[in-house]
């Protein structure tokens, strides 16, 4: 299993924007040390809480501090690009960062976004199929005329092939409704199931499984397991007390955020105490320790029959130091439990500190024999 980060982001108003920029950028710079595989950025343009406004931008800033992690859009919505001019792009960042590109794609989490530019909501959806179909075939290499009632191509191509073989990894980001997952399946692409651990998402990871393979096996793709990412907000400390007396420092704007952005919103109460009660109960997110997140990411590997890699869902429930501690005891405990590096060394230690004092003695007769065989040379030297 790989681990990453899906940051939208969300940073409380009242606070300077481009050192949350900054921060942004220097936690992304600390994954990529520490040993995470991926980070997806997200696309917002109100609300005041998401602030980056170009994912494709932000990666590029973000590549050229980093040197493993992959960096993916968490999402693009399509219904606000041109599809010729964002499968350009990504073909740009996918030449720049060596391959570390990738595409995710969506229709648009705010409506408010989509308000302003004039695109009822109710069409958000459609004219995000419109637009995979087309940006799916340009990184084929296709050529496309192709007119709609929001966007015009004729004879559109994409100049460079794709540095990335066989290609872009592109996946569409799926919540509650089989929207996304249908869509995966349609045009072979990977699934970002972004509303996992809430209840009604946990309820519906059979559902994007089946959609997503039934869909594709009708359109002559395949659905891969390894190309799923389940998503979740996790906050961990060294005990659950901690856990808790740390997104005291935040958890409370950010539900006060969600609950004007999404029909149910996935945190309810009004002070932290109660929001806390609630996560708990709900499930939504992990705010304990690393066998807590140990336990919930189990969770949902028994409940999807397995998939390729987690996202922790960020936010700023936490001070930024707490925060970067809580990806720190991510990377140290949990990561390894899931990719299989601690058997070993705990194998090889149970072998050696189990001998009895077997390798103690041998060093000790080891050590002996070399002063005696010393002794012996220098009584047959001086002699």
């Amino acid at each position: 299993m790989r681990f990453g980060l899906f940051m939208a982001p969300f940073h409380p108003t009242g606070q300077n924007p481009t050192l949350a920029l900054e921060r942004d950028l220097e936690l992304i710079e600390h994954l990529d040390r520490i040993g995470f595989h991926e980070v997806w950025i997200g696309e917002h343009h109100s609300g005041g809480y998401e602030i980056i406004s170009s994912p494709e931008v932000f990666i590029a800033a973000a590549a050229a501090r980093t040197k493993y992690i992959r960096l993916g859009s968490g999402v693009n919505s399509l219904p606000y690009h041109n599809p010729l001019m964002l499968a350009d792009r990504f073909v740009l960042l996918d030449h720049l960062t060596r391959g570390r590109a990738m595409l995710g794609c969506g229709p648009g989490q705010l409506t408010s976004d989509a308000h302003m530019l004039g695109i009822p909501a109710d069409l958000q959806r459609p004219r995000m199929d419109e637009a995979l179909d087309v940006i799916m075939a340009l990184l084929r290499g296709e050529t496309i005329t192709r007119q709609t009632d929001w966007f015009n191509l004729q004879d559109a191509r994409l100049q460079l092939k794709p540095y990335s073989e066989p290609g872009i990894e592109v996946a569409v980001a799926a919540s509650i409704s089989p929207t996304g997952a249908k869509a995966a399946g349609t045009y072979g692409t990977g699934l970002l199931s972004i509303a996992a651990t809430t209840k009604q998402g946990f309820d519906a990871i059979n559902t994007h499984w089946q959609t997503w393979n039934d869909v594709a096996a009708r359109h002559g793709n395949t659905a891969d397991r390894e190309k799923w990412r389940l998503v979740g907000p996790m906050h961990l400390a060294e005990t659950k007390e901690q856990a808790r007396a740390d997104v005291a420092y935040g958890i409370v704007p950010f539900s006060k955020y969600f609950t004007h952005v999404l029909p149910a919103g996935p945190t309810r109460g009004d002070t932290p105490e109660e929001i806390i009660a609630n996560t708990d109960e709900d499930g939504f997110a992990v705010i304990g320790t690393p066998d807590d997140a140990i336990e919930k990411i189990q969770s949902l590997v028994d409940e999807s029959g397995g998939f390729g890699t987690f996202l922790l869902f960020g936010h700023d429930w936490a001070s930024p130091a707490a925060t970067r501690h809580s990806f720190d005891l991510f990377a140290q405990y949990v990561t390894p439990h899931f990719t299989g590096q601690l058997e070993r060394p705990a194998a090889s230690c149970d072998w050696v500190t189990g001998s009895g004092g077997e390798f103690v003695n041998r060093a000790i007769g080891a050590i002996t024999k070399a002063i005696t065989d010393y002794a012996d040379e220098q009584q047959t030297t001086g002699s």
